[in-house]
């Protein structure tokens, strides 16, 4: 696209360069000489990347400005790319995020204890999906964390105030944990955060999550951040996804299974089309998100 941008621009500059020029030759000889066209734009090109320059008249005030304008141009060019360049290098984002988290009811969790134990109940459950994406990065001890930020009114001056909670997620046992955290990281395996309401949700957005009570609060968003160590480098690699409360970035349902299948390539699992996707309703029309009578 860059490159692209630079040869239309090299282009328009050859076209001015040459309707403005002082020749003998008219204007209909000057445009129909191809070869000095092309050759000029190819000296503007190289001019804007900053391995070239143009000689301007002197007497010509379009020339003096076209020749100042490719040559800023070729100054700031290789700055931008190498800065982008160094950028995607160090810049790295190992895990692929689910665009939204969905909420069901705490039987759909997938622990057999902690379904069990709510059966009966109305509670609903925030999951949070995500994957590692790259073939070449290996790590372990992925652990992850939750919390809850949002902004209420002072009772001293009434101006905003922002606080953050810690929340509580499932761990592998299924029990309420600081953090969830897993041994080995397999490429393209799906990791599932828990995050336990210890409320109903009937509609979204919704006003309670573990204690706290969100109907008199303002910029409600959901925090979920992991680490994990790389092998043989030994550093650590931190992605974090925010969920807005007001943005549409929550939805009522259980998210679509990979349905894994041991034969084949992790990639070739069914379900990663619909990643982002929820369960179809059950066939007799129920509410996927509410439990069997």
């Amino acid at each position: 696209m860059t490159l692209g941008a630079l040869a239309g621009l090299a282009v328009v500059v050859a076209a001015v360069w040459t309707l403005t020029e002082d020749s003998p030759r008219s204007l209909r000889e000057r445009f129909t000489d191809g070869e000095r066209l092309v050759g000029l734009s190819l000296t503007v090109l190289r001019a804007c990347v900053g391995t070239g320059s143009l000689e301007p008249e002197r007497d010509s005030s379009w020339h003096q400005f076209l020749a100042t304008l490719v040559s800023v141009t070729g100054a700031l060019v290789p700055a931008v790319l190498l800065g982008v360049v160094l950028v995607k290098l160090f810049a790295l984002r190992p895990f692929v995020w689910r665009q939204r988290a969905s909420i069901s009811q705490a039987w759909t969790a997938d622990f057999p204890g902690y379904a069990r134990l709510h059966a009966d109940s109305d509670d609903a459950i925030i999951a949070v999906r995500f994957y590692s994406r790259f073939d070449n990065l290996s790590v372990v001890d992925l652990t992850a964390r939750a919390h809850l930020r949002y902004l209420e009114r002072s009772p001293h001056d009434g101006s905003l105030v922002i606080y953050k909670q810690w929340l509580k997620v499932l761990d592998a046992k299924g029990d309420l944990a600081d953090e969830r955290a897993w041994l080995a990281v397999e490429r393209g395996a799906p990791f599932t955060v828990w995050i336990p309401l210890e409320a109903p949700v009937p509609e979204l957005p919704f006003r309670r999550i573990q204690g706290k009570d969100l109907s008199q609060s303002h910029g409600v968003k959901l925090l979920v951040r992991v680490s994990a160590r790389t092998v043989g480098l030994g550093t650590e690699v931190t992605d974090e996804r925010w969920f807005d409360l007001e943005a549409g970035d929550f939805e009522l349902g259980r998210f679509v299974p990979l349905e894994p299948d041991l034969g084949v390539d992790v990639w070739q699992w069914q379900g990663w089309r619909d990643f982002d996707g929820l369960m179809d309703p059950r066939p007799n029309g129920e509410d996927p998100t509410r439990p069997a009578a």
